[in-house]
């Protein structure tokens, strides 16, 4: 493991954290083994936009740093990963409670050392839908992450 936190205790500083807590975003699973998370976003007064859907900032906040988290804490302390480039579709407005779901796969952190064990960056696109209650997508987002081993 990269540090000693703990995915429960990293779950509740970022429910207290104050971008998230504003926004309406809640973590409400991380899993032990850092490969699994789920994030809700609840439409409050605070978070509407214009026409009173939800603000598309929001939308994107609650997805940004969990696959560079996950990847990180899953690969351990001799990589670098970093955050290199995102983008967001929305599909339909956001109503109520939404969500994004994560999971890390094994085959995709094999195929991350496999890609960078000479030493040589790897650059991953990851893709995540939100979705509404009905499960309906109501955003794509993609994150792609820059992963290399540490130099020695």
């Amino acid at each position: 493991m990269r540090s000693k936190l703990r995915p429960a205790h990293l779950r509740w500083i970022l429910n207290l954290w104050p971008p998230f807590a504003a926004a309406g975003i809640r973590v409400t699973r991380l899993s032990n083994d850092w490969r699994d998370a789920r994030v809700e976003l609840r439409m409050r007064p605070w978070n509407r936009n214009y026409v009173g859907t939800h603000f598309g900032g929001s939308l994107f906040a609650m997805t940004d740093p969990f696959w560079m988290l996950m990847t990180l804490q899953s690969l351990g302390r001799e990589y670098i990963v970093w955050d290199r480039a995102g983008a967001i579709e929305f599909v339909k407005p956001g109503r109520g409670t939404v969500a994004a779901e994560f999971r890390l796969d094994a085959e995709v952190l094999d195929a991350m050392r496999a890609a960078t064990a000479g030493g040589e960056r790897h650059l991953h696109w990851f893709e995540t839908d939100v979705v509404d209650a009905g499960g309906e997508v109501v955003a794509r987002v993609r994150k792609q992450l820059y992963v290399r081993r540490k130099r020695r």
